[in-house]
């Protein structure tokens, strides 16, 4: 580690046009951890296009290009890992990827709670947070937070490479993505604790109890991947916050074990929990009566 950053003893910095003085990582990515990535993701996009050409639910295919945007992301990590972990096109093309991908699966969460909240509300079911859970408010409300936040963190994650590339300070650039990074973490807590008020009322709700038992898988599965999406962001808020060379910056087994562990589990427990099996079907009748739901076969 050198006193702006770390540099390979074995492998000094070219020097290239694209090339940085040191590491941007802050280490030499692991090509056992950048593989194991693309074959992980690799088989959850399969699973994934799977579940949706089966149930025809094309609202869930952001959760197949979110393993597509992972395989790119690991891919130019195995590019720097083993050309040159120097580059800085190979940083930030697979920090876009890598930080983008999550956005694609909080999308479909979000999707998840907006027809349910559209389910329960054709069945009768009124809960005491009418306004903020209106489906289609709820859906564009995340989503543009989401990608707004997203481009924010790309910015600055483009700032940094370009400051390291000039022997600039990349503080002003991370301090963007320290921003994008804050507002989009508490952009989900909001989310989660309107998730958690619906899973309660339904919950205690008599008349929803056969409804609430029918739906308890996804529901499950809906909550622990929000978990580990928040967990993975809350992650990134932190390294963001110790600056460009900080400790969860420069240490590979953090981000394998709070980016790329949270969301491959994530990934695949909405592959194995489909929400496409899950989420009830409801025929709307002109009175207005409860529609049942109907797990599609797996």
């Amino acid at each position: 580690m050198s006193g702006r950053g770390y540099v390979d003893s074995n492998r000094p910095s070219p020097m290239g046009p694209n090339d940085a003085e040191i590491i941007i990582y802050g280490y030499v990515p692991s090509k056992a951890l950048c593989g194991l990535g693309i074959a992980l993701f690799a088989l959850a996009l399969g699973a994934h296009i799977y579940r949706v050409l089966r149930h025809r639910i094309w609202s869930f295919l952001p959760l197949s290009l979110a393993c597509l945007m992972e395989i790119v992301g690991y891919i130019f990590r195995t590019l720097s890992s083993v050309k040159n972990p120097y580059t800085i096109p190979y940083f930030v093309v697979q920090y876009f990827f890598i930080v983008v991908a999550p956005v694609l699966i909080s999308a479909s969460i979000y999707v998840c709670l907006s027809k349910l909240i559209r389910w329960a509300d054709n069945i009768g079911f009124k809960t005491q947070l009418g306004f903020f859970l209106r489906p289609r408010l709820l859906l564009w409300t995340f989503i543009t937070a989401d990608v707004v936040t997203s481009a924010i963190q790309i910015a600055g994650a483009a700032l940094i490479g370009v400051a390291e590339s000039n022997k600039k300070s990349p503080v002003t650039a991370n301090n963007i993505l320290l921003a994008g990074l804050a507002i989009q973490t508490a952009a989900f807590v909001i989310f989660l604790y309107l998730y958690i008020s619906f899973v309660v009322q339904l919950s205690r709700d008599g008349g929803m109890r056969s409804q609430f038992i029918f739906i308890r898988p996804l529901l499950l599965a809906i909550g622990v991947s929000s978990f580990l999406v928040l967990l993975r962001t809350v992650f990134r808020l932190a390294e963001t916050s110790e600056g460009v060379f900080g400790y969860a910056s420069t240490h590979e087994s953090l981000f394998g074990s709070l980016e790329f562990a949270p969301i491959v589990v994530a990934v695949w427990i909405l592959a194995i929990w489909h929400p496409g099996q899950w989420l009830p079907k409801t025929k709307a009748s002109g009175s207005g009566s409860a529609a049942q739901g109907e797990k599609t076969e797996a």
